[in-house]
């Protein structure tokens, strides 16, 4: 039985991908949210919260994200966020019909 060799290599983001994700936590989004959105750890972008409200916040040396890259992380995330309202309000619709009932 031979033993699959298993590598681990660390994300690496850049400035701008941090600097958004930091915005939406600001912008009222939970961490957790934000964090399953754009696929990082929790713990991950509470340190990226922490380190920018200390001044702190760096990005990986790598190339720069587009415009077009930007966009589509917000769009993604807001599109999280609305699908998220979208189910609380089905459940809510549902409660409250079944309470009438």
């Amino acid at each position: 039985m031979t033993k699959a060799k298993t590598t681990s290599t660390r994300a690496r983001y850049t400035l701008e991908f941090k600097q958004e994700a930091v915005r939406l936590v600001a912008g009222g989004q939970s961490i957790a949210a934000v964090a399953r959105t754009l696929g990082v750890v929790d713990q991950t972008l509470f340190n990226w919260v922490k380190a920018d409200r200390q001044g702190k916040l760096k990005g990986a040396d790598s190339k720069p994200v587009s415009a077009e890259q930007m966009e589509i992380a917000r769009l993604r995330a807001e599109l999280a966020r609305v699908k998220m309202e979208r189910d609380i309000l089905g459940k809510a619709t549902a409660y409250f019909a079944k309470a009438q009932s």
